[in-house]
């Protein structure tokens, strides 16, 4: 009875030898799963599958359909093509993980890549896939990790290293390459069977792979040339301004020139705004409505206000509609098939009587408004509006870029802005900052300081928040006259100031401990920056506070 240990897995106890790991029981008890495990949940500790199982636990396995199995998955992967890359080119060969698009992930090489060499990549991976290579993790004493990505070429990494304060380091091995990752790795190379590439240009090339939201399949790319090509033009600045990682950007916190990137940042764009502004002024006579939106926390409310102010500088009197005061009545609600109220799909919108009154205030009549009341879940009209000729409707909404809103008006009428925080500044060659991620950061903070909202009220919900992200906005996304990147360079220094305490409330029980830790870990990258300089009218006060356009 002392050498065996019992174990829960989705609700059936089972008894196995001690010491038995993670891998074993998931090839021995999960066979009829659709995807292979890659972690595993051992009473609610993410553990990687190389675990030995001591004492009775309950065991949930995570495959690539979850969050955390599925930033694994990526993980292993780009491993996996540096592995590949350094061992068909040399080990000066190296990949440049750039940014997210389209469900998938831009890669540059330092070397010229054509479609063939391409294909020798993926082929070279698929055999080590089919070899089921390990890969290990191993503590290693942080100079000698310092030493070794030297040896290696990787300054950016060494940099890197030089601003952590532990003695040890975290590294992952795979064959004779070794290699540093903020967050879980699968513990072989057989379970990275799902993948494909798209290439770009001849240094680039996408990553595509299953995700959360597409489980069963790898999404077929498409490309949007605005996103890529504000994605280009970030790079381009980060590299003018010499800040290619947190690393470069610690270092100018060391230096004690924070306030002057600060400054430049809040310039740089509020002149894209302007640019943007007079861009539509010159076709005043034939645009009349601005349409905005964008995913979560990407700062809508701040640029619509900064938009209103602008177009006042050219002698446009802006007029602001909200797709939300715009919901049918809550009685009308349409309901989620697990019976909630689903107030993020079009049909929660009262989409006929927004058209016809975005129509009849250009045909020059006088409308009454409606401002939806919340709390009884209906429509209040008090406010009338009328147009004049210098005149422009800016309307804010999650659907707002929806062929099917305001079809009854000429596309030569309408303009569209997309809002995203497009990060461009990564942690080093190898681990991308997510977008997502940037964009939960910005929310877990303004959720905390306006609604009173804990680090697990907005983790909660997050899941929800990015299904209807999926569903309403990404779609219509390839399709704005314009995209506007809301990211300000320094700004993760800054949020961790206000995030950092709020995170560790998390307790080590609670659900979502885990990801709690795992934001934890990525921001242990950075170092601390104040907020005293920032601007009242940035977008970054809309999250932590002091923006003179709200309350």
């Amino acid at each position: 009875m002392f050498d065996t240990v019992k174990v829960m897995i989705e609700g059936i106890e089972e008894e196995i030898p001690k010491g038995t790991t993670l891998d074993e029981i998931a090839k021995e008890f999960s066979s009829d799963v659709s995807y292979p495990a890659i972690l595993a949940r051992v009473n609610n500790k993410i553990k990687e599958l190389n675990y030995n199982v001591v004492k009775n636990k309950n065991i949930e396995f995570l495959d690539w359909s979850t969050a955390a199995g599925n930033k694994a998955y990526i993980n292993g992967l780009l491993f996996l093509i540096s592995y590949a890359v350094k061992d068909l080119f040399g080990k000066r060969a190296e990949i440049y993980v750039l940014h997210s698009i389209d469900k998938g992930i831009y890669i540059e090489t330092n070397f010229n890549l054509d479609e063939e060499k391409l294909r020798n990549i993926e082929e070279k991976m698929r055999k080590i896939v089919k070899k089921n290579m390990s890969i290990t993790k191993i503590e290693v004493d942080r100079n000698e990790a310092i030493a070794y990505f030297t040896q290696m070429n990787d300054l950016v990494k060494v940099k890197v290293m030089r601003y952590v304060t532990s003695t040890t380091v975290t590294l992952y091995r795979l064959g004779d390459l070794y290699d540093y990752f903020y967050y879980y790795m699968p513990t072989s190379t057989g379970v990275l069977t799902d993948f494909a590439f798209t290439y770009l240009n001849k240094t680039g090339f996408v990553l595509r792979f299953p995700t959360v939201y597409i489980p069963d399949k790898i999404k077929e790319y498409k490309h949007s040339a605005d996103i890529f090509s504000i994605f280009k033009e970030s790079q381009e600045w980060n590299q003018l301004m010499k800040i290619g990682n947190c690393a470069d950007l610690n270092e100018i916190v060391s230096n004690g020139g924070i306030n002057d990137l600060i400054r430049i940042s809040e310039i740089l764009q509020n002149n894209k705004l302007l640019e943007l502004v007079r861009k539509i002024h010159e076709n005043q006579e034939r645009i009349k409505i601005i349409l905005i939106a964008g995913p979560s926390s990407s700062g809508k409310t701040t640029t619509s206000r900064k938009l209103c102010l602008f177009f006042k500088s050219v002698g446009i009197q802006p007029i602001t509609l909200s797709m939300d005061d715009y919901f049918v009545e809550r009685g009308e609600t349409p309901i989620k098939e697990n019976g909630e109220p689903d107030f993020e799909c079009l049909e929660a919108v009262d989409l006929e009587l927004f058209d016809k009154q975005v129509l009849e205030l250009l045909e020059g009549k006088s409308v009454t408004v409606p401002t939806y009341n919340f709390i009884y879940g209906k429509k209040e009209f008090n406010d009338t509006i009328k147009l004049n000729e210098d005149n422009i409707i800016i309307i804010e909404g999650i659907h707002a870029l929806n062929d099917r809103v305001l079809s009854n008006i000429p596309k030569e009428n309408k303009f569209k802005i997309y809002l995203s925080a497009l990060t461009e500044l990564n942690i080093d060659n190898h681990n991308k900052i997510s977008t997502t991620d940037h964009r939960l950061l910005r929310r877990i903070v303004r959720d905390n300081r306006t609604r009173g909202y804990n680090v697990e009220n907005t983790l909660k919900l997050w899941p929800s928040v990015r299904e209807g992200e999926e569903k309403h906005i990404f779609p219509f996304q390839y399709n704005p006259d314009v995209t506007v990147n809301t990211a300000l360079i320094y700004e993760i220094g800054v949020l961790k100031t206000y995030v950092e305490p709020l995170l560790y409330s998390v307790d080590s029980e609670s659900e979502y401990y885990e990801e709690a830790k795992r934001l934890l870990n990525f921001l242990r990258n950075f170092l601390p920056i104040p907020a005293d300089n920032i601007p009242d009218d940035s977008i970054l006060r809309e999250f932590i506070g002091g923006s003179c356009f709200h309350d």
